[in-house]
């Protein structure tokens, strides 16, 4: 077992595409954060896979702040407004913003692209923008952990695939590289675009940037906590 840092930021995305809600410290179950990605506005007659509203068709999503622990009960509108999240008045001002007529949905054991767990490390995210040419900003890559990594070099991540994560009581299993979306290219604060970040990781890294994980024993995570890489046996 080897230490390979800590934990420097934790995020929970309490409502999909919505800002996320930095923490001190997070209980880790085997469905990732508790209330990670827990709610989604659906789109109203997409009969499609994925209907879901999320900021790459509506980047000014990303603007708005879900209120609550550990699940939102209200939501901070880029005006300033605090509205019920549940409420029609919430739904109402995001349908005539957006142009999609929408219906919020919870989910019991939340609602993830791929992992349920993201995890990336800051010098990954700092190549990245320094690269793109663009103020680092960790927002971007909405991992739900970020790692301060002791010598280890941009999306040295992806040499963690099949191994485990020990982050005091919680193990992970590493099982995919993130493969990223547009999504990276919207300024967290304003929901502008700039193309420049995603053409970065293409470049960079074949358009992935740090890796999933599933939750192989739940405990209580916390910021500044050591992390030890676990490396799978090799069969003979």
């Amino acid at each position: 077992m080897t230490p390979i840092g800590r934990v420097c930021e934790l995020t929970r995305y309490p409502v999909k595409s919505m800002a996320g809600a930095p923490l001190e410290s997070a209980d880790l179950g085997l469905h990732g954060i508790e209330g990670d990605r827990r709610f989604a506005f659906r789109r109203v007659g997409d009969g499609g896979g994925f209907p879901f509203l999320t900021a790459g068709r509506f980047p000014e999503l990303l603007t708005y702040q879900p209120i609550g622990e550990p699940l939102p009960t209200h939501v901070r509108t880029p005006s300033g407004s605090e509205l019920e999240l549940r409420s029609d008045e919430l739904r109402d001002e995001i349908v005539r913003r957006s142009g999609h007529d929408v219906e919020l949905m919870m989910f019991k054991h939340g609602i993830f692209d791929d992992g349920t767990l993201s995890i990336i490390s800051a010098t990954t995210i700092d190549a990245i923008c320094a690269e793109a040419g663009v103020e680092t900003d960790r927002r971007r890559m909405r991992a739900n952990v970020v790692l301060e990594t002791d010598g280890l070099p941009p999306f040295g991540e992806d040499a963690w695939i099949g191994a485990t994560l020990v982050l005091g009581d919680a193990i992970v299993s590493v099982t995919a590289r993130d493969e990223r979306c547009a999504m990276v290219n919207i300024d967290p604060d304003t929901g502008a675009r700039d193309p420049r970040v995603m053409k970065a990781v293409v470049r960079m890294n074949g358009n992935y940037a740090g890796v999933y994980a599933t939750v192989v024993r739940a405990g209580a995570i916390h910021a500044g906590q050591t992390v030890h890489l676990v490396r799978a046996a090799v069969s003979s």
